[in-house]
């Protein structure tokens, strides 16, 4: 081209359509890419994760539950509340004991020393069930309860020690972590393998000088001499949890009931047992129930607790009842007279 000047308009005039064109490219990827990519869900903090709704039938389910593989939780910042929550399951009192980093609310003992491994353990009191079946009425209180108040329950009983506020990052990342453990389980069902499992009622009273031998034999060595556990003293915590003594779960926590205590180590004690291979029979399981809640520990004032007497457990170890049995047969047993006396009230 001759004249230079009409050649650099037209190169200048050319630039402009393609630096146009590769914008508008762009706008298009920047609106079309995010709708195609897969989002996480996202996760509803503290209040609206628990904000009260109509309570719905619990359903069991037959198919063993199993939790989601935490390497699936995507590295974004709702779900680092996850992450962060699964670690207070895991190790409350390096964050809430008595030399907890963030505040100093509980004995010592961690939330999986009753929810094992971070309550992702078939039939290991497992979180499986939480929220698909929150909020529900509970007969010990005669309310209907949130997550939140299960939770309190759980750091004022199981943990001794004072619940946190409700509207902490604490609490908020607990129940992000329990609701992404049951994402999976729809309203209303109660997965196979949830919880504890229920046992059936000896012929006899549980025997606490038999627990005792059991407990010499295949505890002894884990939860010391006298129930106080291996201490790890640096971070205020437990390596293996105390039984009993004043830093142990008071007598409010569930545990504190024979068929709890006995549901929960039948699958799940000694170090190494599961549902699929026991250590423990169920009879061993009842006994040593009886000799470790035997044991003195911290006394939990439950005056408000079950005010409805018709529904309170019949292994509940504290008069009153609604019914002629002594203190000690409800601690103790035999069970099947209580229960058949409770079946012919309705």
């Amino acid at each position: 081209m001759k004249d230079p000047i009409t050649f650099l308009k037209l190169l200048k005039n050319t630039l402009t359509c393609l630096l146009g064109l590769a914008g508008l490219l762009l706008l298009i990827t920047g609106i079309l890419l995010p709708g195609l990519a897969q989002r996480p869900a996202k996760i509803p903090s503290a209040s609206a994760a628990s904000a009260p709704k109509k309570t719905e039938s619990v359903r069991p389910q037959n198919q063993l539950w199993q939790p989601p593989k935490t390497d699936s939780i995507p590295k974004i910042s709702e779900i680092e509340l996850i992450r962060y929550g699964k670690e207070l399951i895991a190790h409350t009192a390096d964050y809430l004991g008595p030399k907890g980093t963030v505040m100093q609310i509980s004995n010592g003992m961690n939330c999986q020393n009753c929810h094992l491994d971070a309550g992702t353990k078939i039939m290991g009191n497992n979180y499986a069930a939480v929220f698909s079946t929150y909020p529900k009425f509970r007969a010990r209180s005669g309310t209907e309860e949130t997550i939140i108040k299960r939770i309190s329950d759980c750091f004022e009983r199981s943990l001794n020690g004072t619940k946190p506020d409700s509207a902490s990052k604490e609490m908020t990342a607990m129940i992000a972590y329990m609701k992404w453990l049951g994402k999976d389980t729809p309203k209303g069902i109660v997965p196979k393998g949830t919880g504890l499992e229920k046992l059936a009622y000896l012929d006899r009273a549980a025997d606490p000088k038999n627990g005792q031998i059991i407990y010499k034999a295949k505890c002894e060595s884990c939860h010391g001499v006298n129930g106080e556990g291996i201490p790890n003293p640096e971070k205020g915590s437990y390596i293996y949890p105390p039984l009993w003594g004043k830093n142990s779960y008071n007598d409010g926590a569930g545990l504190y009931r024979l068929s709890s205590f006995a549901g929960y180590v039948v699958n799940n004690m000694p170090f190494g047992a599961s549902y699929e291979n026991r250590l423990l029979t169920e009879k061993e399981a009842w006994d040593l129930a009886a000799f470790v809640n035997s044991q003195p520990r911290p006394h939990k004032d439950q005056k408000n607790d079950w005010v409805d007497l018709t529904k309170k457990p019949i292994d509940f170890p504290f008069a009153p009842y609604a019914d002629e049995f002594t203190e000690k047969q409800h601690k103790l047993g035999p069970f099947k007279a209580i229960a058949d006396a409770k079946k012919e009230r309705k």
